[in-house]
């Protein structure tokens, strides 16, 4: 078969022949299921433009995203970075960037990571399915960014900007981990703006009621505890029933609150999702070459593409920083297949329902059904442990020395399995804080309270920082507790309002 291009320049013809062949070996050979695909070529500002507002080809107006494109511009001018060969988008359609300056090789690799690798995931993993709505987010962002101008005309950039500062610095905490949200729509947050605004504004006047209630015999009714439960999405508390924030403000909360919700599953997938791109890019292109559609040439560029996203630096490198995700992924999926096709004694022995099964049904389980920490206690198998040479090292404060906890054997390997899986949870990667109580009746201050992990003490200035950021949109004394396991508190710290400074 006559290959479809022999040289390195792309063409907008050759770039839809590419996406055809590739969509052919992708969905009609390996079944992948993926929403409609739009390609989009743009340069190499525009890609940095794109870093800067987090993917998206729409988004409001906030400075950091201006700061972020200056940063990434002189970077990337000094030869201190490069820039990323795509982007892609969790939408319907799945858009996906192509940069201009890529050669053809470039084009196709991206086509099969992002535009069928990516995209597949988006719409087939479970977390993505259950917290994201791919066909509203555009629509949504569309009106976020109106309303939020419309806003900066009315009150001042200056009033926009505080409130937004405030909201992006909690957006880690302005996410439902277990609460299934409720799905975007652009005609349904239009329609239901102004009413949506004056139900909340009555909610939070009948919340902050000044005069006390009277039983009948005359004596004063204490209130019942507020919240009743504690709540660990602050955004969403705050927006329900901060006493002064304005109609417009609670509306700019939300936004914030329900783009936060919106990158949550992909925040705790990043290694099943770059590993499962990474994974069919490198089975399509080594598909088309088998076919004789590429050349040698071709294969060459692309390995050595390829050999850089999966190289996993030795921890004696200057450059280490941690666990690469695309090397981990991309082994583990390759693993499984490997398990499937050709088990080892040992792969029996450890995945008894998974070797000899047929690996494209097992990899679609396995992408639908997990994310990166239960993903990785399932499937990662004692030979990634010894390829990757893990072992299991334990540091306790209370104790001067460390020590190699798990080594290369049977229970070596399952202790560091979990470890490495609980190094992905959220949960322990993130403090806990939640909202534990307010003072309804009295100078309305409000407590946070922070559940250590492992022990592990709040960073003093992390802690005023979230501190300053609550206490402006709550707009009253606001303090945080950090407590052990027993519920002892070891840690506070507290925020004074100035009324005035402390209203957004």
């Amino acid at each position: 078969m006559t290959p479809i291009s022999t040289g390195s320049e792309w063409t907008f013809d050759l770039v839809d022949e590419y996406d055809r062949q590739i969509r052919t070996i992708a969905v009609d050979e390996f079944k992948l299921d993926v929403y409609p695909n739009q390609l989009e070529v743009i340069t190499a500002e525009q890609m940095m433009d794109a870093y800067a507002s987090v993917g998206m080809p729409v988004n409001y107006h906030h400075w950091s995203y201006g700061k972020h494109f200056v940063a990434t511009e002189k970077s990337y001018k000094r030869g201190q970075m490069g820039l990323a060969y795509e982007i892609v988008i969790n939408s319907n359609p799945c858009i996906a960037y192509l940069m201009e300056e890529n050669s053809m090789t470039m084009q196709a690799l991206v086509i099969a990571h992002a535009a069928y690798g990516h995209n597949s995931f988006f719409k087939g993993n479970y977390l993505f399915r259950a917290w994201t709505d791919a066909s509203a987010i555009i629509d949504y962002l569309v009106f976020a960014k109106s309303y939020i101008t419309k806003c900066e005309e009315r009150y001042g950039i200056d009033a926009v900007e505080d409130l937004l500062d405030s909201c992006h610095a909690l957006m880690n905490y302005g996410v439902d981990r277990y609460k299934r949200p409720q799905k975007l729509s652009l005609a349904k947050e239009q329609a239901r703006q102004e009413e949506r605004e004056q139900y909340l504004q009555t909610q939070v006047n009948d919340l902050w009621r000044t005069i006390p209630k009277r039983d009948k015999d005359g004596s004063d009714k204490s209130p019942p505890r507020f919240p009743p439960e504690p709540q660990e999405n602050l955004l969403y508390f705050i927006e329900k029933s901060a006493p002064l924030l304005e109609p417009w403000q609670r509306e700019v909360v939300r936004i914030v609150r329900k783009v936060a919700q919106y990158f949550y599953p992909q925040r705790q997938t990043q290694v099943m999702n770059e590993g499962w791109a990474t994974f069919w890019h490198y089975t399509i292109l080594n598909r088309l070459y088998d076919k004789g559609m590429v050349t040698d040439g071709f294969m060459m560029e692309f390995l050595q593409s390829h050999t850089n996203v999966v190289y996993q630096p030795p921890v004696t490198a200057r450059w280490y920083n941690g666990i690469n995700p695309y090397a981990l992924g991309f082994s583990m999926y390759q693993d499984i297949k490997r398990i499937c096709e050709a088990p080892t004694d040992e792969d029996r022995a450890w995945f008894p329902d998974l070797a000899g099964t047929p690996w494209r049904e097992s990899l679609e389980f396995a992408m639908k059904n997990f994310k990166d920490e239960s993903f990785i206690s399932q499937y990662l198998s004692p030979k990634l442990i010894r390829d990757f040479r893990l072992f299991s090292i334990r540091d306790d404060d209370h104790d001067d020395k460390l020590e190699v906890s798990a080594i290369h054997d049977d229970m070596g390997y399952r202790d560091i399995r979990g470890k490495l899986a609980e190094q992905y949870n959220l949960g322990s990667r993130e403090p806990n804080i939640q909202v534990w109580s307010v003072n309804v009746r009295g100078d309305r201050s409000l407590v946070l309270r922070h559940t250590m992990h492992n022990r592990r003490p709040l960073d003093d200035n992390s802690a005023n920082e979230v501190l300053k950021h609550v206490c402006r949109l709550w707009g009253f004394d606001v303090r945080l507790e950090s407590v052990d396991a027993n519920g002892d508190v070891k840690q506070s710290y507290e925020m004074k309002s100035n009324l005035e400074g402390a209203r957004v």
